[in-house]
């Protein structure tokens, strides 16, 4: 009997309106989670117009999560680190959650997103979700979905959330916008480059680590900590009353981790005694809220015919010579004003 695929494939997705998303992320599946992710990523209006309204329609959180950034430059270990710390979060009954942004080409669009397959032990974890995205054209080391994609995770339940940056250095200062804590991952060594520190992503972090300290790297990562630590004594603090700690430990031993995970927690009871906490959270609300509704407005107008059509016309009369890049430019902005 032949099989009508399509009408098969056209009851599924009938399927997959706003209760089918609702119910799927409140009882944590964790498939529907992916999907829904996946929708906030999508520059389809309409599939953007159904992720606002799963957002719109979740559960008021009934527990307290913490969002907790990590960065560092690739090979300093972010992927096998999280791996050996959420398994050990698992292990204390946490549901943990791992948005690792990957970066994409410039020339492809196109993204390796291969940090799951690194996380091998927490990748078969039923308590552990991990979610790839591509950072896009975005810069600051996230995704433009990933503050979506952090709400997304805590209605399904998930206690801890890790975002995991690119890694590409110094401009990563946009995950400060997303989470409660940030960690800077540094090699053993790399005290030999202080003297470059000033401003920018080393000032954003409340806490250093320097990961890859064991075997011969070990006493090397002691005093790679310790030149941190000296010159933090001259840094200014982004959490009042705080001051950053450099610890060192092994995300192939977990030696360490738990000190990490402690301090962790010093920093967001700090934060919540402060009332940092809270200040920080409604900053990020207003942050992001600019920022989404910015980018709804540009892909709205892009979507349009008429206007995708005129652009192709001014950048047309650019090439030929006909303007130069500034007169097409005023000329867009007259038009954007009517």
């Amino acid at each position: 009997m032949e099989i009508n695929k399509s009408y098969h494939s056209e009851k599924y997705e009938q399927k997959k309106d706003l209760q089918y998303f609702l119910k799927g992320i409140k009882n944590g599946n964790r498939f529907i989670l992916s999907e829904a992710i996946t929708l906030i990523e999508s520059t389809n209006l309409e599939k953007r117009n159904l992720a606002l309204k799963i957002l719109k329609e979740l559960p008021v959180l009934t527990h307290s999560t913490i969002r907790i950034g990590i960065t560092g430059s690739p090979g300093v270990g972010k992927s096998t680190f999280l791996d050996t710390l959420g398994k050990m979060l698992t292990a204390l009954g946490k549901k943990i959650a791992i948005l690792a942004i990957d970066p994409s080409s410039r020339l492809t669009k196109g993204s390796i997103l291969g940090d799951k397959t690194r996380m091998e032990q927490l990748s078969k974890d039923p308590n552990a979700f991990i979610r790839p995205t591509a950072s896009g054209t975005l810069l600051g080391g996230v995704s433009a979905a990933t503050r979506e994609a952090v709400d997304l995770c805590e209605a399904a339940g998930f206690d801890v959330i890790f975002i995991e940056t690119v890694g590409v250095g110094q401009s990563e200062t946009e995950i400060v916008n997303l989470v409660d804590i940030f960690c800077l991952m540094i090699l053993p060594g790399a005290g030999d480059e202080i003297q470059g520190i000033k401003r920018g992503i080393t000032e954003m972090a409340n806490l250093v680590i320097v990961n890859k300290a064991d075997g011969d790297r070990k006493l090397q990562a002691l005093e790679t900590s310790k030149q941190y630590e000296n010159a933090f004594k001259l840094l200014p603090s982004r959490l009042p009353g705080w001051k950053t700690k450099v610890l060192t430990c092994s995300g192939l031993t977990g030696d360490g981790l738990s000190d990490v995970w402690n301090n962790i927690n010093e920093v967001i009871n700090h934060a919540h005694k402060t009332s940092f906490f809270h200040h920080q959270r409604k900053k990020q609300r207003e942050i992001w809220f600019d920022e989404i509704s910015r980018n709804m407005i540009i892909q709205y107008y892009l979507e349009k015919q008429s206007s995708a059509d005129y652009i192709v016309t001014l950048r047309s009369s650019v090439l030929k010579g006909e303007l130069t890049f500034y007169e097409a430019l005023l000329t867009l902005s007259d038009e954007l004003k009517k």
